[in-house]
């Protein structure tokens, strides 16, 4: 495609936060635009904020006060003058009101117009139309009857499993997989609680489920001269609570037979609503080679990165375009695909506790870089993740002429990324990516549970060798110090002792046990070091401020590390990462398990949506004991062990963090003695 060249629009407010504001910013500064950030008290230093040309507040954290504040982004572009909005994705990116609210203001709006999203917006009515177009549909319920009793009727005919889903939304809010009659109910009480909080409405549609399916999308784009064509498809399939995490193009189970009929079909359904400007249309693609109309999502994706890898378009800078009431420059016959292109997200969640989503301050982001590499991020080190916002941090985009080797370069591209701080999937994501049935192009959306059991998802615990290397690299930084406030000293003799070997002691935690770290420098820089028996080699190569270059045991090995002062290590070597712990620095805080076993603690930061027990009441193990909201999703409490209230300590409606106590529980029968105390 040629270089565009826009005219009529001159400063471009970008109406979100993170990487996909980033990234626009990107293609506007490259066609000459102004570019305007808007940002929440959460974000006020932001990576975004800093790229923009200029800058305005929206409010405080929380969304509804800020990023989705249709009126406070319109005052914002009224007093930056800009002239054009880009919504990104999610936030006001399929909102039909704001849609309007920007066309009443004189403010042009990149995206659909405010009918189509309105159509697409609503699943029960997109499906309604898509089965009117004659577009392969699920069988499924999307009547206006939304009493449970409708509901029940129409499992019960559809037959199970069956899927609930939030008909205002996707992302996998307000989405539910019952296979049960006897939970349907339940399902649709929480899925129509998290739709509400979600998107303001509380409307449902069920789904028959397609068991083990694959997720594959086609990006369409539209002008407003009658053009509708297709940019292939996107494979989606590796998801964790419907949501994605590893997104490719092309599906490897797509051919160009099967391509020409589901792009067909995603031409037909943009057609059918009179669309305009970037859209996908998501099928569900069963083991024979049926595929089903899912939804179609009115807005950029996330993994349209994948798209422009693989067709050398840019599809903000086409949206741009369109928006302006320009023709696509591209015809049907002159897309090609070239090579193959495998994304990943980098979430702040910990894959060992259920992917739940994690918080707290990024003390280093490192990524990797490369010509086959693209980085597609909104985070800087020292950045606070907040419990405000959705959990993904950031993308890694590799391309390469063959499958095998796009997904090789990614992997390497991964391991060579460093993130410290919250806990992230980095590590789940290196391993996904390895999997034979991910190498075999065989994975569908039943990927992750059928791949990952507890213990592949359980945090690696350190070894003698990580051991060693955070202890290695304590000893050289503290030798460094010293050299540095020594006077005449010359570096050689700085490890000199007239008495022999100089050993220095290190001790880590190792869950309730304490692992002692002996080490022994002994000249040309190399180390001895005994971790328990175990006796290791260890040489500093070279050493930054960040990385390391490493010789273990004969081996030579790259790290990434952080020391957080006053007992952190962060160490990623070899594909992991570890956090560990100096008892040196850390002295006498255990806790007493058996005294908390019966407190009930919040697993994130969020707000307490309801406190569904009251004290005196007596529980059981697995019992429903509260809601909490966090990043957008809905997270059950529930009871780990048999006993009464005792106490309920926070209130419903109110924010908590991460490990506040909510409850406590008088245990039946007494906490069991320490094994051994008897």
């Amino acid at each position: 495609m040629g270089e565009l060249t826009v005219s009529s629009i001159q400063t471009l407010l970008v109406a979100n936060r993170g990487e996909i504001a980033v990234r626009v910013m990107r293609t506007a500064k490259s066609l000459g635009l102004r570019t305007v950030a808007v940002y929440s008290d959460a974000d006020a230093d932001a990576v975004h904020v800093r790229e923009a040309d200029h800058a305005e507040r929206l409010g405080p954290a929380p969304v509804a006060e800020s990023y989705l504040d249709a009126e406070r982004v319109l005052d914002a572009a009224r007093r930056s003058g800009a002239d054009a909005v880009h919504p990104g994705y999610g936030f006001l990116s399929e909102n039909a009101d704001f849609a309007r609210a920007c066309q009443k203001a004189g403010v042009l709006f990149v995206g659909p117009t405010a009918e189509a999203i309105d159509v697409m917006g609503n699943k029960a009515e997109a499906k309604r139309r898509m089965i009117a177009a004659g577009v392969p549909c699920v069988p499924g319920y999307e009547g206006e009857d939304q009493a449970d009793a409708a509901f029940v009727a129409a499992a019960a005919e559809i037959g199970f499993p069956v899927m609930v889903k939030a008909a205002a939304g996707g992302g996998g809010r307000g989405m539910r997989l019952v296979g049960d009659a006897a939970d349907l109910e339940g399902a649709l009480a929480l899925a129509r609680s998290e739709a509400e909080n979600a998107f303001g409405s509380g409307e449902l549609i069920l789904e028959k489920a397609i068991v083990g399916p694959r997720h594959v999308e086609v990006q369409v784009f539209a002008d407003t001269h009658g053009s509708v064509i297709h940019l292939g498809e996107r494979d989606c399939s590796v998801q964790r609570r419907h949501q994605k995490v590893i997104e490719e193009a092309p599906s490897p189970a797509v051919d160009e037979t099967l391509r020409a009929a589901m792009g067909s079909a995603a031409v037909e359904a943009a057609r059918a609503i009179d669309y305009r400007g970037a859209g996908t249309v998501e099928f569900l693609l069963d083991a024979d080679g049926r595929f089903y109309f899912l939804e179609m999502n009115t807005r950029l994706q996330v993994e349209h990165p994948v798209t422009e890898k693989i067709t050398g378009l840019d599809l903000v800078a086409m949206q741009l375009a369109v928006a302006e009431g320009r023709p696509l420059d591209v015809e049907q016959e002159d897309v090609c695909l070239f090579g193959h292109a495998i994304e990943v997200r980098l979430y702040a969640e910990d894959p060992s506790d259920g992917f739940l989503p994690s918080t707290g301050t990024i003390e280093l982001w490192k990524p990797a870089t490369g010509d086959d590499l693209r980085i597609d991020a909104g985070i800087a080190s020292g950045q606070e993740v907040s419990p405000f916002y959705d959990p993904m941090l950031a993308k890694i985009i590799a391309w390469g002429p063959t499958r095998e080797t796009a997904r090789r370069r990614l992997l390497r591209g991964l391991e060579r990324t460093a993130i410290f701080g919250p806990r992230t999937n980095r590590d789940f994501l290196i391993d996904a990516l390895g999997r034979d049935r991910f190498i075999d192009g065989q994975a569908t959306t039943a990927f992750i549970e059928q791949e990952f059991g507890d213990e592949d998802l359980r945090a690696a615990a350190p070894g003698a060798t990580q051991f060693a290397v955070a202890s290695v690299l304590a000893a050289s930084m503290e030798f460094d110090r010293a050299f540095e406030d020594a006077v005449a000293v010359s570096r050689p003799l700085g490890r000199w002792s007239s008495s022999g070997a100089l050993w220095s002691l290190h001790r880590y935690a190792d869950g309730d046990d304490e692992v002692e770290v002996a080490i022994s420098p002994h000249s040309g820089g190399a180390c001895e070091v005994l971790v328990g028996d175990e006796s290791l080699a260890v040489r500093v190569l070279e050493r930054g401020e960040d990385r390391a270059l490493l010789e273990i045991a004969g081996v030579r090995e790259e790290a990434a590390f952080r020391r957080c002062p006053p007992d952190r290590m962060h160490l990623s070597l070899a594909g992991r990462t570890w956090l560990l712990t100096d008892r040196n620095a850390a002295a006498g805080a255990a806790e007493d398990e058996a005294a908390a076993g019966g407190q009930v603690l919040a697993p994130m930061h969020g707000q307490l949506l309801e406190i569904l027990v009251t004290a005196g009441q007596r529980v059981a193990k697995g019992d429903r004991l509260a809601v909490l909201e966090a990043m957008k999703m809905q997270h059950e409490i529930v009871a780990a062990v048999d006993g009464t209230v005792s106490e309920v300590v926070a209130e419903a409606g109110t924010q908590v963090a991460a490990d506040s106590l909510v409850l406590s529980i008088d245990v039946e029968g007494g906490l069991p003695e320490p094994e051994g105390s008897r």
